[in-house]
């Protein structure tokens, strides 16, 4: 508890948020880093979602494969491509759509899959075009499920974008790896708590935009299955 304590006492100081070792510019650092990683998987793996899940090609080989890519250690990741392109954010860059990718891919791939049938039928009954029904009917439809990919991929690399101060960059892991190289636990420990604030209020805006997309019928079917 003592430890708590001095890290909300730490992260409450004025002193400690301005330079460049600050809370502040540390967090935006990390938040970018972050919002970089997901928007790069999502500009990769959303449209490859839609289209494996539209027209069932490649699923065989899509699944294993992001499969595959979740196993994958981060830090291992960051090691090796950080020998391959030296010091800098381009190699935990790498890392963190990698790791994104599998999750955005999945809420892609699953939302427009679990689209209506019935919907889908009448769509193309109705003489619409197959890219029409991907963009009118099944997009919409699963949308709720694409943003339940991304608010994963959000939490995982906000989780992990700590590991780009281990090849130099920036971010909340500066202050986590300066505390663990001067055994200053309290700053630890203040870095992660700042880390987990960060995933929290990731989690509430993914959460708002999941409801928002929710159509209307299907929000009213949850509160009664609730």
């Amino acid at each position: 508890m003592r430890f708590v304590l001095a890290a909300l006492a730490y992260i409450a100081d004025p002193a400690h948020w301005s330079g460049a070792m600050g809370i502040g510019p540390l967090m935006i650092q990390h938040a970018a880093y972050s919002l970089a990683g997901v928007l790069i998987a999502a500009l990769i793996g959303v449209p490859t979602g839609w289209w494996v899940g539209h027209t069932g090609r490649g699923r065989a080989w899509v699944q294993p494969l992001s499969g595959a890519a979740r196993s994958l250690p981060t830090l291992g990741l960051i090691t090796l491509f950080g020998l391959a392109l030296g010091v800098g954010l381009t190699a935990p860059m790498i890392a963190f759509v990698v790791l994104a990718l599998p999750s955005v891919l999945a809420g892609a791939m699953s939302g427009v899959r679990a689209a209506s049938v019935m919907a889908v039928d009448g769509a193309r009954a109705s003489g619409m075009s197959e890219l029409q029904i991907l963009g009118r009917v099944e997009i919409p439809l699963g949308a709720p499920l694409l943003v339940g990919g991304l608010r994963s991929a959000s939490l995982q690399v906000i989780s992990t974008a700590t590991l780009a101060a281990y090849t130099g960059a920036g971010g909340l892991g500066r202050l986590m790896f300066l505390g663990l190289k001067t055994q200053d636990y309290v700053m630890m420990l203040a870095s992660a708590m700042l880390v987990i604030a960060l995933a929290l209020a990731s989690e509430a805006l993914f959460a708002l935009a999941q409801w928002a997309v929710t159509p209307p019928g299907a929000r009213k079917h949850r509160k009664e299955s609730a």
